[in-house]
């Protein structure tokens, strides 16, 4: 019987390329090679496709990806090179430029099965500000917000702030995850500054309210039919878990099932099949939630490719259901071509 051949692209443009590249090196040790022949392309900073490595079976403990630091440039393909009959595309990139619903077009562009949301998903999703409007009018609860556009009267923004919002206020690239950009300000000069950061990174900025709550995630699989997980709690041992936090100090720590009242995590696993379905989603995401003291829920993101290191919370809320991480990559891979094949069969 010949294997699968499984297309893993890494790395990427965004400022979120080193989880990515965290994520597909879990994943090429998890794969199960009995059923896969595994293809890596890596994506380089500046956007070029470099043809790496190819596994037959599970690489040794030493064996590393390629990097931005170890690139070969005599290895750069045409983007188009990737392509090959009946593989499936497992994108592992976060961010802009890979989570975005960009290279989600691309692919379907080359008619290959991908692994994910597609590309009005993954671009609503992505868009914090289109995810808010989305979800507010199928009734989902969230934090009250309020956005500021790149040119727009920024001091006339500060008093909006001001008056719709309370401090702490949080303040949030449209188009980032991971944490990138976002900063908590406690008063008008830090909500100024606040601002000033997400610019870099976006020209459309969400400020929204800061609540103190715990951080609980639910898993979502499926494509009809949407499964969840019982929810897992983010623990963390700073105050805000932002991208340092999260991926280089590792200051976190994660609890699952997370210890919540049966009744909320019912509420919670409604509220994420509810928000994906109404987000178009297929394949996987990770819905965030903010619980408060008072028990109130608030969604905070839907997450169309978590993180997929072996300690992300995405892969080990699926274990905590029995479904471990090769299994869970099988799956992923059946759930695409089954939506490849009813893309295509639209078409017709």
């Amino acid at each position: 019987m010949s294997k699968q051949t499984l297309i893993l692209l890494y790395g990427g443009r965004s400022a979120e390329r080193e989880v990515s590249v965290l994520s597909a090196e879990s994943i090429i040790r998890a794969v199960d090679y009995h059923q896969f022949l595994v293809k890596t392309y890596f994506i380089t900073q500046s956007g070029d496709f470099i043809q790496t490595q190819i596994f037959s079976e599970t690489p040794g403990p030493d064996e590393k990806l390629m990097t931005n630091e170890t690139v070969i440039p005599a290895q750069k393909v045409a983007p188009s090179a990737i392509y090959q009959t009946d593989a499936v595309v497992f994108p592992v990139l976060h961010g802009p430029m890979g989570e975005d619903g960009s290279v989600q077009g691309f692919l379907e562009v080359l008619r290959l099965p991908y692994v994910g949301t597609n590309v009005l998903t993954s671009a609503g999703a992505m868009d914090k500000i289109v995810t808010k409007q989305i979800l507010e009018s199928f009734g989902i609860p969230q934090v009250a917000y309020m956005a500021y556009f790149e040119g727009d009267d920024l001091e006339k923004a500060i008093n909006q702030a001001e008056e719709k919002l309370s401090y702490p206020i949080f303040v949030k690239p449209a188009n980032m995850g991971s944490s990138v950009g976002i900063s908590r300000a406690a008063n008008r000069e830090e909500l100024r500054q606040a601002i000033g950061l997400a610019l870099k990174y976006d020209s459309r900025i969400l400020i929204e309210q800061g609540v103190t709550a715990r951080e609980i995630e639910v898993g979502l699989l499926g494509n009809r039919a949407i499964k969840t997980t019982l929810p897992g709690e983010v623990v963390k041992d700073v105050a805000f878990y932002d991208y340092e936090a999260k991926y280089i100090d590792n200051k976190i720590s994660m609890a699952i099932p997370a210890q919540v009242d049966g009744r909320i995590a019912e509420k919670m696993r409604h509220y994420a099949a509810k928000a994906f379905r109404a987000l178009g989603g297929c394949g996987l995401s990770r819905c965030d939630f903010f619980l408060t003291e008072d028990n109130q829920i608030y969604l905070n993101e839907l997450n169309t490719m978590p993180g997929f290191t072996q300690w992300s919370m995405y892969p080990l809320l699926w274990e905590n259901m029995g479904l471990n991480y090769t299994d869970l990559i099988s799956e992923l891979v059946r759930l695409a071509q089954e939506m490849f094949h009813k893309r295509e069969d639209h078409l017709f």
